[in-house]
């Protein structure tokens, strides 16, 4: 059995840069219980060492950073005790809003390389880092939309804070975005050619580390913006951007049937803005209500408590929602036909939606009662 996560520290000076490298390239480095067990208590392992000046993460491979979380595993245990909140899938998400919980605050420079797929757990993970960056092979997405499921990992939080109108759109439609869009949106801070890793490497481990986690950030800053203006690799042609106002406008109203209507049914001629609207055209139904009932409730909660939201929405999404049927349609059989509990946003009632705000836990204490203790 391969480690799942591999941790190596880097000499740098009198100091040490800790490297974790998410280890699984045939699943394209999808998040597994198992590796968020691993990251978490090295993660406070380092954060407590003051040896360590900074945490590099990365993901195996050329491919993917991190293509998601690890649901074939959850849909096995769902299958297995259907109407029921299995253990596995509340521990799934526990842990793994801990984990990105733990990375939003981390104490020092925090560096994600998200170079290829960062999609669904892969940018609860990247989201979290105090320097993301992003290459010309960054492909970035909350696609739940497709599998029943809703932009977790903290988007309560991130998608919130866009361009107007974008974080719904984006949310409901699971639309693709390349690194320009992604600086566009706040998901990351600096651009490179994925040529340029071992170049910015090679400059930490030789930077002179200062005392305090302030100075450090902007040492590895100023070095990260050093190393994007020598670097000549084109920044891929902006999605999102471009259309910002069309997305303000088919955004805008308070009935999210409306909004979703319009926006399956605008004809504006542009591949990306197609490929969102067919997403969203066969995508679960029940999603929509959830964004737009997350993205609501969730506008002036802090951090801590859209983690607390997301795991009460995540349980019940697995419990009672179309997450099963999502997964199997595109994981299990690949037939790409679920057959979703709506046959329409229209038709979804709202006392339903209601209910996934509901804590499914009944007498016990949230699981992340204690997140921001």
């Amino acid at each position: 059995m391969q480690d799942v996560v591999l941790f190596e520290e880097l000499n740098a000076g009198d100091k040490v840069i800790g490297v974790a490298t998410l280890n699984s390239e045939k699943s394209l480095n999808a998040l597994s219980l198992a590796m968020a067990e691993k990251l978490l208590p090295q993660l406070k392992k380092w954060a407590d060492d003051d040896k360590v000046a900074c945490v590099w993460l990365q993901g195996a491979g050329e491919k993917a950073f991190c293509a998601g979380g690890d649901i074939v595993a959850m849909y096995k245990a769902m299958q297995a005790e259907p109407g029921k909140l299995v253990e596995e899938v509340e521990n799934f998400f526990t842990q793994e809003y801990q984990l990105d919980y733990f990375i939003q605050t981390f104490p020092k420079p925090f560096i994600c390389w998200g170079d290829g797929i960062v999609m669904g757990g892969g940018m609860g993970l990247m989201n979290g880092a105090s320097h993301r960056i992003v290459t010309e092979r960054s492909l970035l997405a909350m696609p739940e939309v497709t599998i029943g499921l809703y932009p977790d990992v903290g988007a309560t939080y991130f998608l919130n804070r866009m361009p107007q109108g974008c974080g719904l759109f984006l949310g409901i439609t699971g639309a693709t975005m390349n690194a320009n869009d992604a600086l566009y949106l706040n998901l990351a801070d600096h651009f490179v050619g994925h040529e340029s890793k071992e170049t910015i490497l090679t400059q930490l481990k030789e930077m002179e580390w200062g005392n305090t986690s302030a100075l450090n950030k902007q040492k590895v800053t100023d070095l990260l913006s050093s190393v994007a203006s020598n670097d000549t690799t084109a920044l891929p042609n902006p999605q999102v951007e471009p259309h910002q106002s069309l997305i303000t406008e088919l955004t805008a109203g308070n009935d999210i049937g409306d909004i979703v209507t319009r926006i399956v049914n605008d004809e504006t001629d542009d591949k990306w803005l197609a490929r969102a609207r067919k997403n969203l055209a066969n995508g679960c139904p029940f999603t929509s209500h959830l964004v737009w009932n997350q993205l609501q409730q969730g506008s002036d909660l802090s951090l801590a408590d859209c983690f607390r939201l997301e795991l009460t929405l995540s349980c019940n999404c697995a419990v009672r929602g179309d997450f099963a049927e999502g997964i199997r349609a595109l994981l299990i059989d690949k037939d790409k036909n679920p057959q979703w509990q709506h046959s329409s946003v229209a038709e979804v009632p709202a006392e339903e939606v209601d209910a996934f705000f509901l804590p499914p836990w009944g007498e016990r204490t949230h699981p992340l009662a204690d997140l921001d203790k």
